[in-house]
């Protein structure tokens, strides 16, 4: 009997443990990531200048040039209108799981174009746990609207399509996606994440192109005009 008791006494130990490894897992990560990634907004944004305060005009002619940063560094934050107006997250240098992606971040692929540029702008995010900035891929539909705000421009760019691969297709990243060594005539984003929720036997890939920019000195996109205090 002392013995049963015994083992009865470490099984519920070990549940019990293992229960607070699930509250940490989902619940206790999405809470640190999100503070950690509303803080760097916050710090982000006020090194940059004063911006209009209305609706800022489209433009389509060539987008000015961004420079990258250290590895780890916040460039530029992500707005998604289809995922809530209060949805953004801070983008960052690189793809490091323990400096970027489970810090609150979406990472850029550094070996893909820089946000507006010629190319493909690679990027990549948890679906689940810290933070999971990219849990609603799968709702994304053709023209929806990913917006992504550096300090010299805001890039309006409308999904496309989207497709689920094997990890290893890492051809989706190419300058011109799925077809490397060609030239690209396109500014593309490509959003990269785990398929199916708590799994990573896939990824989920989702396809956009840049529709057009807006000046910071003139305003903010029209689809961002429901938080236009909250925007700079």
């Amino acid at each position: 009997s002392r013995i049963a008791g015994l083992v009865g006494e470490i099984l519920i130990t070990l549940g019990v443990l293992l229960g607070l490894f699930v509250v940490w897992q989902v619940w206790w990560t999405d809470v640190v990531a999100n503070r950690s990634a509303a803080a760097s907004i916050e710090a982000w944004e006020a090194t940059l200048p004063e911006s209009g305060d209305g609706i800022g005009e489209p433009r389509f002619d060539e987008p000015p040039l961004e420079t990258p940063v250290a590895s780890g560094q916040q460039f530029a934050t992500m707005y998604v209108p289809a995922w809530g107006q209060e949805w953004n997250y801070p983008i960052a240098a690189g793809v490091d799981y323990a400096t970027v992606l489970d810090n609150g971040f979406v990472g850029h692929y550094t070996e893909t174009a820089l946000p507006g540029q010629l190319g493909n702008f690679g990027l990549a995010g948890h679906r689940q746990s810290y933070g999971r900035p990219f849990y609603a891929v799968d709702d994304l539909e053709s023209g929806d609207e990913i917006i992504v705000r550096t300090a010299n421009a805001w890039y309006v760019y409308h999904v496309r399509d989207h497709e689920i691969i094997k990890p290893h297709e890492v051809d989706v990243l190419a300058p011109v996606p799925r077809q490397p060594g060609v030239q690209p005539t396109e500014r593309m984003i490509t959003l990269t994440t785990c398929h199916p929720l708590w799994s990573i036997a896939e990824r989920y890939v989702v396809y956009g192109e840049l529709d057009h920019w807006v000046d910071p000195a003139d305003g903010y996109p029209e689809a961002l005009a429901p938080i236009a205090s909250e925007v700079r």
